[in-house]
């Protein structure tokens, strides 16, 4: 756990504050964290400043909506740093960056910056200009005008920082909680773990949210905000059905073998009408094993649907579902619920460490997929077998600051 002692020597060690190079209107800008004059809480006046909520972990640079390239330099003249860098709402860029006493290191990635706005219907049309968020997601880092980075780790030491707004390609992703960025800790899902695998030639905008469904992603104007912003060589990674398969919720449910598939082509479709690549993933299944040690099948036929689609539709498919069981089964009954939030009591929700090894066989899944999007995984991560991950203990990703969550996800 980031300790709040740990982050103010980080701060007196480092001179944690940043001068601004940058004027009205620019696209880039540049911050020294040996320069006492920025040592500010972040206002709108001035355009970036320090989280007083963070302890001094979260710095905020207001910009406009888009994908920017960050470059961070990391080292103390006389200690030792082991940094790892967040972004937005907990995404993780960079995992356990150290240096050596006097030595100093550059690692730069694309962080893409969004708001709830989309662009006005014309007079007398249906539709809105924003998205429908619900209460848990007013305020939250990734709907605001600000690209915040995280700080954390055992001896943070960032040095310096530029930020350049860039145009690259970009992957979308559209799901529910087990894919969104979960705002609290100990929760985590792979989309926001994705970001780590990433060369910092691409984007990952991460528009999931816990309890949507695949009509509701439609009616919540979420898609159309995607569709704003969807171009040419883009990337669209569809995964639903936890939620869709709710009969209870009669406004948004889709039965497995009509209309799910049905809206599974629209989407398909929509994408493939802007240029984008659309690939289609199935959910991973929750964590209830039968008395032989097997995880047993909570999504009916939905899967199965998935995989009908992927084929009729000649689209890539991640099949989640299959490598989640033998993630699962390979940690057993009894260890499988160190990969899941609330100590092992909530089955379908991860922490850090589920999350990161589900964003493994994501990766996995888009190499063997022979996507195009392969070519821009980081060139030192080795194949993964989700039967035989990386043990629970051997992965330990800094905490984010803050109270832990206290509430479920919504639809659980």
């Amino acid at each position: 756990m980031h300790t709040p002692h740990r982050i103010a020597a980080f701060l007196v060690a480092a001179s944690f504050a940043a001068s601004v190079a940058a004027s009205a209107g620019s696209s880039s800008w540049t911050f020294d964290f040996a320069d006492p004059r920025t040592r500010v809480a972040f206002t709108a006046e001035h355009g970036y400043g320090f989280d007083p909520d963070s302890a001094g972990a979260r710095f905020s640079v207001l910009v406009p909506e888009g994908n920017y390239r960050v470059t961070l330099t990391f080292g103390h003249d006389t200690q030792a740093g082991d940094t790892t860098v967040k972004a937005e709402s907990r995404r993780l860029m960079l995992e356990s960056v150290r240096t050596a006493p006097g030595e100093t290191v550059t690692r730069t990635f694309v962080v893409n910056v969004r708001n709830d706005r989309v662009p006005p219907p014309e007079k007398n049309a249906p539709g809105g200009d924003r998205v429908l968020l619900n209460d848990r997601e007013v305020g939250a880092l990734h709907w605001d005008d600000k690209l915040t980075l995280e700080f954390v780790g055992p001896h943070p030491a960032a040095r310096t920082v530029a930020i350049e707004r860039v145009e690259v390609p970009t992957v979308f992703l559209l799901g529910d909680s087990t894919v969104t960025d979960q705002r609290r800790e100990p929760s985590a899902s792979w989309g926001q773990m994705l970001t780590r695998f990433f060369k910092p030639d691409i984007a990952v905008a991460n528009h999931a949210e816990s309890g949507e469904t695949i009509k509701s992603f439609i009616t919540g104007l979420r898609l159309a905000k995607v569709l704003s912003e969807v171009k040419t060589g883009d990337w669209i990674l569809i995964q639903f059905g936890h939620n869709d398969s709710k009969k209870q919720w009669p406004q948004t449910w889709v039965e497995a073998h009509t209309t799910y598939p049905a809206y599974l082509r629209a989407l398909i479709a929509e994408a493939r009408l802007r240029g984008a690549t659309p690939v289609l993933v199935t959910s991973m299944q929750r964590r209830n094993f039968d008395a032989a040690g097997k995880i047993t099948n909570s999504h009916g036929d939905y899967p199965a649907a998935v995989r009908a689609v992927a084929v009729e539709e000649k689209v890539a498919l991640i099949d989640l579902e299959a490598m989640s069981r033998a993630f699962y089964e390979a940690l057993g009954p009894e260890r499988s619920p160190l990969a899941f939030a609330d100590g092992g009591r909530d089955k379908t929700h991860h922490n850090n460490y589920g999350a990161y090894e589900l964003a493994r066989c994501v990766v996995q899944g888009i190499r063997d997929a022979h996507l195009d999007l392969a070519a821009f995984i980081v060139d030192d991560l080795r194949d993964f077998d989700p039967a035989h991950p990386d043990a629970p203990e051997s992965l330990a990703i800094a905490a984010s600051p803050g109270p832990a969550a206290t509430e479920r996800p919504r639809g659980n």
